[in-house]
């Protein structure tokens, strides 16, 4: 069937007015009038730090769920924080997705140990994981703390552990932790900013 340009015109003329016709009368007008309710009216605010990078971005968390009555509060919302130095309520790609984030089925929330030769991990508590790590830590500076170099002057290294510190720390705790850091006697000590 060969359509004319003139026919062509035609059948979008009708189309375009029945359409146009339909939206003007036609429509449920309760449907069109309805006024929605701002998603973030009922929400509670959180500002937090993103985790992501050495930048620190300030954020903004939204939760709805009454804590007054035990109901679990969950993240649906996550925004820059317009008042915050650094990113002046900005967000990278990254720190934009933190919702996908903390809802992921596959983000860890606990502890997990796993044995040496095993091949699963189970889940500890927060205690026995500090715990464990303060042991490991104690019994590797114990073996291989070095006070003094071959000609004897004292120089109390401890080369086998390094530390790497997160960067969204202020810097009162990274001055903290730097000393607590070298007077343990790590020589391998570095901050997250720099990697």
């Amino acid at each position: 069937m060969r359509v004319t340009r003139r026919q062509f015109f035609k059948v979008c003329a009708g189309g375009l007015g029945s359409s146009s016709v339909a939206m003007l009368g036609f429509s449920p007008g309760d449907a069109l009038a309805e006024v929605r309710e701002f998603k973030l009216t009922r929400s509670s605010e959180t500002r937090n730090t993103c985790p992501y990078c050495s930048v620190s971005c300030g954020l903004i968390m939204h939760s709805l769920g009454d804590t007054a009555k035990n109901a679990v509060s969950s993240i649906f919302h996550i925004e820059g924080d317009p008042d915050h130095p650094v990113n002046r309520g900005t967000l990278c790609p990254k720190g934009a997705g933190l919702v996908d984030f903390i809802h992921s089925p596959n983000r860890l929330k606990y502890p997990e140990y796993r044995a040496p030769g095993s091949s699963e991990w189970k889940r500890i508590s927060w205690d026995e994981a500090f715990t464990r790590v303060a042991r490991l830590m104690k019994d590797d500076r114990d073996k291989n703390f070095v006070a003094t170099n071959e000609t004897g002057v004292t120089v109390n290294r401890w080369l086998t552990t390094g530390f790497l510190a997160a960067s969204a720390s202020s810097n009162e705790s990274g001055y903290i932790t730097q000393k607590i850091i070298r007077n343990l006697g790590i020589l391998a000590f570095d901050n997250q900013a720099r990697v």
